[in-house]
């Protein structure tokens, strides 16, 4: 046993402090504080952003008030003048870049605003956008005028009707709950699915660079393969903690002062407030067990290769079905109820992803978590000492891989040892 554990120190070891290790996990907390502030960047970086001045033709000569009005309302970055010349002399400033641009106010058929807008290029897409708010307003407060309406009658037209939902199932979840859950599991569908197929690939590639090294040989006659790739397995589990930990430690406080801001924007969705905390153990459950099912996958697809760069093509039906999952997760999020994520949640690759969905999202009975669990252990069980068998032959397997033609060689090889 003492073997064992040094294997798996020397597994976690060596990993983390790899200059790969140490540079992906910098770059992620990285790109993770960056998104995190972005709009904090973004003012940063606009804070000298230079006005755009525009001249208005007014062919109306009715709406260049009402357009200006709104448009020092909306506090936008343009600056606008009333000019006399014509079009092709507005043309010729544009191109001699003596303004940025000219608008046109018109009326169409209807006799309703409408606008031309001129510039050099058009990569601006704000300034567009921004013109057309404007004119938006412009139209709604000539409209307002037209019937005779006051603002604040015009504003209570527009205001948004009042749905009130009332769930009569006992202990349904509220509309903030369901938010805050469906934006947890979204954050954590993310988690498990980006750190199986990194971590699991990352245990496939380790066996096949022992064998390319040859270094196998000399690791089987003082250990056995079986514990070898229980080794292998906690010991990339431990790496896959200690830097998900770093950058959830880093994204916390990275957010930390915008939290509100953040719950504010989002509609509660990231609060998580109101998220009971049997939720998140749940996450953790679901995580590590997702990550050892697909793992100890992993580990035997790795031992029937002997050239790295015949892992990928091995291990793609694993990272096909992570994908599947998260795909089916995906839908899940809209409608958790219906019966084919209900059916996909007891499929036990499927599991850790769409029963976590369902358990964060729905009232689902404890003896259903509990028969998920119980599958995924019983999985994980059977596809461990299947693994073992074939890791325990694979690794003695040399030369080109013939994909998965290598798993009866490699179990009527464990056979004979």
């Amino acid at each position: 046993m003492n073997k064992f554990w040094i294997m798996v120190g020397h597994t976690y070891l060596s990993k983390v402090k790899s200059k790969s290790f140490i540079i992906t996990t910098l770059v992620m907390a990285l790109i993770l504080f960056a998104v995190s502030n972005i709009s904090t960047i973004i003012d940063f970086f606009n804070k000298d952003e230079e006005v755009k001045s525009f001249a208005v033709l007014d062919e109306t000569n009715a709406y260049y008030p009402t357009f200006e009005a709104n448009l020092v309302a909306s506090g936008m970055s343009i600056e606008i003048e009333k000019s006399s010349l014509s079009e092709a002399e507005l043309d010729e400033q544009v191109v001699d870049e003596t303004i940025d641009g000219f608008i046109i106010l018109d009326t169409d058929q209807n006799q309703q605003p409408t606008a031309t807008v001129k510039t050099l290029s058009m990569t601006d897409n704000q300034i567009f956008t921004q013109i057309e708010q404007v004119l938006q307003q412009t139209k709604l407060e000539l409209g307002r005028v037209q019937l005779g309406l006051e603002s604040n009658e015009l504003n209570e037209l527009f205001t948004s009707v009042e749905l009130k939902k009332v769930a009569l199932e006992d202990n349904a979840k509220s509309e903030e709950e369901l938010n805050q859950a469906r934006g947890l599991v979204y954050v954590l569908l993310f988690v498990i699915y980006i750190s199986v197929i990194m971590y699991a690939s990352m245990i496939a590639t380790e066996v096949a660079i022992e064998k390319s090294s040859r270094v196998m040989e000399i690791l089987i006659s003082s250990v056995s393969p079986v514990k070898q790739m229980f080794a292998k397995l906690i010991g990339i589990g431990l790496l896959s903690l200690t830097q998900m930990t770093v950058i959830l430690v880093v994204g916390y406080a990275s957010i930390k002062s915008q939290i509100n801001d953040i719950n504010t924007m989002t509609g509660g969705a990231l609060g998580f407030s109101e998220i009971p905390t049997l939720t998140f153990v749940y996450a953790g459950i679901y995580f590590i067990l997702g990550y050892f099912l697909y793992a100890t996958l992993a580990a035997f697809l790795g031992s029937l290769v002997s050239r790295i760069e015949d892992v990928q093509q091995l291990i793609a039906p694993m990272i096909f079905l992570i994908i599947a999952a998260f795909m089916i997760a995906m839908f899940g999020l809209t409608n958790p109820e219906t019966p084919f994520i209900t059916i996909s949640s007891y499929i036990p690759f499927f599991t850790p992803m769409i029963m976590f969905l369902r358990v964060g999202m729905l009232n689902i009975p404890p003896w259903e978590i509990g028969l998920s669990i119980a599958i995924l252990l019983v999985s994980i069980t059977v596809l461990a000492i299947f693994g073992a068998r074939v890791y325990k032959g694979g690794v003695l397997i040399y030369g080109k891989s013939s994909s998965f033609k290598d798993l009866k060689r490699a179990l009527m090889m464990s056979k004979d040892k």
